[in-house]
């Protein structure tokens, strides 16, 4: 008798390793799963009800897989949100907001352009203050008060260069911010691939290189970078960049971008290595 076959993400929901069919369909796309010793990254490849799962990484203990990027920011940075007002700048379900506020942050304004996205336990949590349907970069200074003292942002379609001086206007002095990079929004057309898959790793230096000059020149200084532990839903290698922004003391960054150099060459080799399994020569 020939044995029923569905989805994969539906056959990982429906066994309960995963809280809903969106949350299987990206640790699959993720590299988390193998089935019969293979690791599968398409959710939608045929499997046989009941087969047995492995699965490569835990279900993330954060309302989305957003968390596990910041935790890897947090663990690898000087940076403590303990007691710290956090600007998240892309909430979305939340991952970013959940992980600040399990890393002790004592308040977060969730800021969206989009609507009804965050997870319902962060929505619910007196110490978020959601703002919906707002475009950060149009958005009132007098919303966020008292203000932030840290940012953390993760956005699609946009570069980050477009927010980076609006950040400086909404922050105390001094500030931190924490930023995911997503170099298929900040390369350019002619350097995103098919798919808007980055997949040249010379593309992949420049861009940050790009960005921490740019940063450099609004005074936002760079003390780390790494690389997310995860790739994007579809599939791009992601970077954590930390910056310090002075305030109106200012600093003098004149040359900063040749000390990061060889820093950002070492991440992004590493990067491959770590999310791509192979060494690249750059």
């Amino acid at each position: 008798m020939k044995r029923q076959r569905t989805r994969l993400d539906v056959e990982l929901f429906r066994q309960g390793l995963f809280p809903s069919r969106e949350a299987a369909r990206r640790a699959v796309m993720a590299g988390w799963v193998r089935v019969d010793g293979q690791l599968l990254d398409k959710p939608g490849t045929p499997v046989v009800i009941d087969v047995p799962v492995e699965l490569v990484r835990s279900p993330s203990r954060y309302v989305s897989r957003g968390g596990l990027k910041l935790e890897r920011a947090l663990q690898e940075f000087d940076v403590s949100l303990n007691g710290k007002r956090i600007l998240d700048v892309g909430a979305s379900t939340g991952g970013f907001t959940d992980c600040a506020l399990q890393f002790g942050a004592d308040f977060v304004y969730a800021v969206d352009v989009g609507y009804g996205q965050l997870a319902w336990k962060l929505r619910s949590d007196p110490r978020v203050m959601v703002l919906e349907r707002t475009n950060f970069r149009h958005i009132s200074a007098e919303l966020l008060n008292p203000p932030p003292e840290i940012a953390v942002m993760d956005v699609s379609f946009i570069s980050i260069r477009l927010l980076l001086d609006r950040l400086k206007t909404v922050l105390t002095q001094p500030a931190d911010l924490i930023s995911l990079i997503k170099p298929q929004f900040e390369a350019g057309r002619g350097r995103v691939g098919k798919g808007g898959i980055v997949r040249d790793p010379q593309v992949h230096m420049e861009v940050l290189l790009d960005i921490i000059e740019f940063a450099a020149n609004l005074e936002l200084e760079c003390k780390g970078i790494t690389v997310s532990p995860i790739t994007g839903g579809d599939g791009n290698i992601e970077f954590l960049v930390w910056w310090h922004w002075p305030g109106a003391t200012g600093c003098d960054l004149t040359g900063s971008l040749s000390l990061w150099r060889e820093r950002v060459r070492q991440v992004v080799l590493e990067a491959w290595r770590e999310l791509k399994g192979c060494e690249v020569e750059m």
